[in-house]
């Protein structure tokens, strides 16, 4: 019996008794209405349900007395083994070996589609991540989003949800020119400008400007010098940073280029519209937005008074193409010193009518710290000033780096330590997880070569207490994964893949699948292969969520 059987027959037991004490008045009750949860202590049953709690005070009755009703009635239900009330109206319910184990069948009959679900089928959304400035290599910081972002793009996927992942390419700017100017004095052989950027990757680039230019760019007037190695150089960077996160497994849909926005008069149109719905102003020779009207801590400028555009009036322009493009969510993964941008953005999203995260949602992401010997990595080879994602990967691989980045929230700044994530012990949560389901592989062969098939499946046999817990958590893997999507939390699969495979380690070391000696295969033996199989499917279909590796042997 899985979840959605067991709230169905909550739904079924508890509609009637409901309906009784409202003197025959239909009953809405749903099975979101009606919680249901696994108790943290096994000794209490399998699930347990507030339901009489919830429900009594509209009722005007006695939750306990009302629990001991719901008991009654569950207890007459297929594949209820036992219900007890505990404390003021818990209902704590246990089922019979054969409907808890019949689930081990279900999961491997889905197969990857297990935990998949149609339930943000309504949601387009537009999922914006990463997107760095194309003027150095992808640091730490940006690591962290593209793992996170990727993540939470196959999660949102898996439930229904149309998912563009987006990269705002910001190819506009005092940066641009500052990136520009670096690139000729490396060049010409002379330091950075102060403002500028430095690290050995200003030199390669600066060198492959010079090597694809056509002409003599020492001929060139220093304005068009200049120009030339903007153009050739943000070229050449970006391409590197695409490169970088192909090779990290993580791919763009769309790469939204910001000088696109200026250049198709994207600004006027979202200016227009506003001032059509009456939320813009002019003063002191400045074009505002009156963005206190929605929560904002001051008015904003739009259009300067010298008629040059303010930096918010790429985000009006920018959000109001993704609307018109058709999307119904859109998603911003910001870095954590982007924090204050929160409510002015939130603003925006109200003036245009819209509703603010719902519409809009923004990720603050803290920061990352890289340990070694317990002390912070701070320099890279190549960028001189930061650590960049080529430094993790070059030190613990693509899939360490990837897990690690998704599996705390990103609400908490992040310290991972390379000399934990490069060992293949249990203290390296990667290698436990895949260790699991490598573990998991290598008990089939193993199956395989002793005559153990699953031709026979009883889940009645499945009554070891290790058997229940692994059962149980299976069973919550839809659940983790829908949560996981519906608060924008990847971290919450990486949690629950540990949680999986200790409790799979722990049955390994209890339960065998192959018989001791000369005694003949039974089908407890057969059962518990189907139990092996569905747990490494659950494994790999939440390791792929995280775009990790499910290797098959370790």
């Amino acid at each position: 019996m899985n979840p959605e059987a067991l709230s169905a027959a909550l739904v079924a037991v508890i509609t009637p008794l409901a309906e009784a004490r409202r003197e025959g008045a239909a009953s809405d009750l749903t099975a979101a209405d009606l919680p249901l949860e696994r108790p943290k202590n096994r000794d209490h049953g399998d699930w347990a349900s507030n339901a009489a709690l919830k429900l009594a005070k509209s009722l005007g009755v006695n939750p306990r007395e009302f629990a001991a009703e719901i008991a009654a009635g569950l207890e007459q239900v297929d594949g209820v083994a036992s219900v007890e009330v505990a404390g003021p109206g818990f209902i704590n319910i246990r089922l019979d070996a054969a409907a808890a184990g019949s689930l081990a069948k279900t999961i491997v009959d889905a197969g990857a589609a297990f935990g998949t679900s149609t339930v943000l089928a309504d949601q387009v959304i537009n999922l914006e991540f990463v997107s760095a400035n194309p003027t150095g290599p992808i640091h730490i910081g940006g690591t962290r989003w593209a793992a996170v972002g990727d993540a939470l793009a196959r999660i949102l996927a898996s439930q229904g949800a149309s998912v563009t992942r987006e990269y705002y390419f910001n190819d506009h700017g005092a940066q641009i020119d500052r990136f520009a100017r670096s690139l000729v004095a490396a060049a010409e052989g002379r330091p950075a400008p102060e403002d500028g950027y430095g690290g050995a990757y200003i030199a390669d680039i600066a060198a492959r400007v010079t090597d694809a230019h056509g002409g003599d760019l020492d001929a060139l007037d220093a304005p068009a010098k200049q120009e030339a190695f903007r153009e050739l150089g943000v070229g050449f960077m970006f391409d590197e940073i695409k490169q970088s996160l192909h090779d990290f497994g993580v791919d763009f849909d769309v790469y939204f280029h910001e000088n696109d926005l200026h250049a198709s008069g994207a600004v006027t149109r979202a200016v227009d519209r506003l001032r059509d719905l009456g939320h813009i102003y002019e003063a002191d020779g400045a074009i505002w937005l009156r963005s206190t009207d929605f929560g904002d801590d001051k008015d904003r400028v739009v259009i300067k008074s010298d008629g040059q555009p303010a930096y918010i009036s790429g985000d009006l322009a920018y959000y109001l193409d993704k609307r018109e493009r058709g999307f119904n969510r859109c998603i911003i993964m910001l870095g954590a010193d982007h924090h204050g941008y929160v409510k002015r953005l939130m603003a925006m999203c109200a003036a245009f009518g819209d509703e603010p995260y719902v519409n809009l949602q923004i990720l603050i992401g803290q920061m990352v710290n890289l340990l070694r010997e317990g002390q912070p990595v701070r320099m890279s080879k190549r960028a001189g000033t930061v650590v960049t994602l080529e430094d993790l990967v070059e030190a613990v691989g693509v899939d360490a780096a990837r897990y690690a980045l998704t599996r705390s929230s990103t609400d908490s700044n992040l310290d991972i330590d390379l000399d934990i994530l490069q060992k293949r012990t249990n203290d390296n949560p990667v290698f436990y997880v895949q260790y699991a389901h490598a573990r998991t592989h290598n008990v089939g062969r193993n199956a395989a070569a002793a005559g153990v098939d699953r031709s026979v499946f009883a889940p009645e046999t499945l009554t070891h207490e290790t058997e229940s817990a692994l059962l149980g958590a299976l069973q919550e893997f839809p659940r983790t994964v829908a949560f996981a999507a519906e608060v924008r939390e990847p971290h919450r699969i990486a949690r629950y893949l540990e949680e999986l495979a200790g409790l799979y380690h722990r049955w390994y070391d209890n339960c065998r699948v192959i018989p001791l000696g000369d005694d003949p295969v039974a089908p407890v033996h057969q059962t518990r292969l189907w139990l092996n199989d569905a747990t490494g499917q659950v494994l790999r279909n939440g390791l792929t969520l995280l775009g990790v590796g499910a290797p098959e042997r370790m």
